[in-house]
């Protein structure tokens, strides 16, 4: 079921990385594969500009991610050294058991989705996407880094972590991507800022188990969005899959510029909820686009610009508004580019539905978590939404 492989994302807030070295902030495995997966979207854009449409497979890029993502959950726990020898000497082993692991996550998923998973790690191949990802993996891993390495240089060993991280990211300097992230300068401002939203915790002024933040959030529902999209009752063109995907990567992409205000702020002030997406539509044009390339902008926009209506593009012009039935008609086709929003927002509910109930099963239980839970339990608790049945999600996880 869906429900089982949404629960193991969501715990992966709970997995800490360099938790023996002196860190300033807490670092977890969630919150590094999301920047990973932002960083692996600028280096594939950047290759696909340099080699033509259609040079890169989107969807293998996506589904690998979600596959490392998920073998990671399994084996977090080693260290980096010793996981990669351990992988290079009884990687079959290893992967045997990561399968094992996730068999009863997988019960229920595409069968087709499963079968690329295994093949994924059983038969190794030097793809262009496998290369974006292990390039996105080690400059995610050096933005960490730098953070614990200006903390504590005086670390045993720290030298030798700083050097290898180093060379592995020299390994993969062929990619343009790569070198325009290491000049330091725009691209890697863009990523800098996504950066930050590990920082943003969701939830700011309520007491959380585990705490969560802005960009490990938006990870959580691109992948979510994304095994949604491959279960809904109709045959999602490649687009669609790609636009679900990114849109639930960046839908919060400009709370880097305003931060997290939770709804009941929002919903405080009458006009409020407009001022401050008017506001934040206008810091993406001033600070954050100007860091993209321009022939990006119009992606992004559509990313993060009325992200949560269904809406397709028609001789570029972006239609909003269009029902899930509408679109498997007449629109479910790449030249229309069709985006689920109505199925990202439930997505996001659901997010924020498991995070309010995580918490509260880990004994922090404030008046306002419940609150927020039950309300929005009670608004998709008997929910179908692009042909996925969301009360069903909803009553397992409120039944936990």
């Amino acid at each position: 079921m869906i429900e089982n492989i949404i629960e193991r994302f969501s715990k992966a807030a709970s997995m800490q990385r360099w938790n023996d070295h002196i860190r300033p902030v807490e670092f977890t495995e969630l919150d590094k594969q999301a920047h990973k997966m932002v960083i692996a979207y600028v280096i594939a854009r950047f290759e696909e500009d340099r080699m033509g449409p259609h040079s890169v497979d989107w969807l293998a890029l996506i589904e690998g991610g979600i596959f490392e993502f998920l073998h990671r959950t399994v084996l977090t726990d080693i260290k980096p050294p010793v996981f990669h020898r351990m992988m290079k000497e009884k990687g079959e082993e290893l992967n045997k058991h990561v399968f094992k692991e996730l068999e009863n996550d997988m019960e229920g998923l595409n069968h087709g989705f499963q079968e690329r998973f295994k093949n994924y790690y059983l038969k190794s191949s030097n793809t262009l996407e496998r290369r974006i990802l292990r390039a996105a993996h080690y400059l995610a891993t050096q933005w960490e880094f730098k953070i614990i390495y200006h903390t504590a240089p005086f670390i045993h060993g720290i030298e030798q972590t700083k050097e290898n991280i180093e060379n592995q990211i020299e390994d993969h300097y062929d990619l343009i991507g790569v070198q325009k992230i290491l000049l330091g300068k725009k691209s890697f401002g863009f990523i800098d800022r996504c950066g930050q939203l590990r920082f943003q915790k969701r939830w700011a002024h309520i007491p959380r188990i585990p705490e969560t933040s802005v960009l490990g959030h938006m990870f959580i529902v691109a992948a979510t969005s994304y095994l949604c999209t491959m279960e809904m009752n109709v045959e999602a063109c490649p687009k669609r899959f790609y636009n679900n995907f990114y849109a639930g990567l960046f839908h919060d992409l400009p709370e880097v510029l305003t931060k997290d205000i939770i709804s009941p702020v929002k919903d405080s002030v009458e006009g409020l909820k407009e001022i401050i997406k008017d506001y934040e539509e206008f810091q993406m044009n001033e600070e954050l686009l100007p860091l993209l390339p321009r022939p990006w902008h119009t992606d992004m926009k559509y990313f993060s610009e009325s992200e949560f209506e269904n809406k397709i593009q028609d001789n570029q012009q972006v239609l909003l508004g269009l029902s899930f039935k509408n679109i498997n008609r007449d629109y479910n086709e790449d030249e229309f580019s069709p985006l689920d929003g109505e199925l990202l927002k439930a997505v996001d509910r659901l997010a924020a539905f498991i995070e309010a109930k995580m918490s509260i099963n880990h004994g922090i239980k404030s008046d306002e978590l419940k609150e927020a839970s039950n309300n929005i339990y009670d608004e998709y608790a008997r929910e179908t939404i692009s042909g996925i049945d969301f009360g069903r999600i909803f009553n397992y996880f409120h039944n936990l």
